[in-house]
């Protein structure tokens, strides 16, 4: 395996056994959950805009693969200060990573994923946290 396998392998287990931001911040005003029957993964995404709609803060809940749990994981970090539109930036390089497997040139944490797209199954899994938080974003504010 090529140096840069054997990094986006451990970015992806790293995610997995250590996943960021787990559990429900107290300040959550958006939620949005997302389930792939198919395979058993579920993940509830909570996350708190502040007034100028940017995310200032983001956790989820769930269980699932490690491609789902890793990925997820991922996502919170790199969408925190984010807005919609931003946040809708990165998931469609994601969504272009995953589904073609060409990865940016530059060395990122997303291009972990790239080998998803030999598994097409697999996408759902890598980009169910994506959704749910799309989802949240759009979301009323909850009580």
């Amino acid at each position: 395996m090529s140096d840069l396998s054997d990094l986006y392998q451990s970015v992806i287990l790293d995610h997995n056994k250590r996943p960021r931001n787990r559990g429900k911040p107290p300040t959550a005003n958006r939620v949005a959950t997302g389930d792939n029957p198919s395979c058993g993964d579920n993940c509830t995404v909570y996350l708190h805009l502040d007034p100028s709609g940017r995310i200032d803060t983001i956790g989820f809940e769930g269980s699932g693969c490690a491609i789902s749990q890793a990925s997820t994981s991922l996502m919170t970090t790199l969408v925190k200060g984010k807005t919609l539109v931003e946040a809708e930036a990165l998931f469609n390089d994601f969504k272009s990573i995953v589904t073609t497997g060409q990865a940016p040139e530059e060395i990122s944490d997303l291009a972990a994923f790239a080998g998803v797209h030999a598994f097409p199954a697999r996408i759902k899994c890598a980009t169910l946290g994506w959704h749910a938080t799309l989802e949240a974003l759009k979301q009323p504010p909850s009580a």
